[in-house]
């Protein structure tokens, strides 16, 4: 399995040569998910929760990555996030529960 560390670092280096290559479109996008991402009724911390569960339903590595590491970084415990990945799992079956386990090497990877 990837090591999610090397996963992450995919986004970034994906993130820079689009922002490269597609400045405009980016800077509308960066600004976008800055806006969205911020506090508002929910906190930042709830919000990458759902992140995480789409991701799983969505079936991409990269945005687990991404978005596991922001919350854990905005405070979610292990607890939280494996809570969030069950809802997933119960509203997309089998396939959700089996993304399951790239969050879970997320989690181990980037508390090291």
């Amino acid at each position: 399995m990837d090591d999610m560390n090397k996963v992450l670092g995919e986004v970034g280096n994906s993130l820079k040569t689009l922002s490269q290559k597609y400045p405009q479109q980016m800077k509308a996008f960066g600004s976008f998910m800055e806006a969205t991402e911020k506090g508002g009724v929910l906190d930042h911390k709830t919000k990458e929760l759902i992140s995480i569960a789409l991701s799983i339903a969505c079936h991409c590595k990269w945005c687990i990555a991404y978005h596991v590491k922001n919350a854990l970084d905005s405070g979610a415990t292990e607890d939280e996030i494996m809570e969030t990945c069950f809802v997933s799992a119960l509203m997309g079956g089998g396939p959700s529960l089996m993304y399951t386990q790239l969050v879970v090497k997320a989690i181990e990877d980037f508390k090291k």
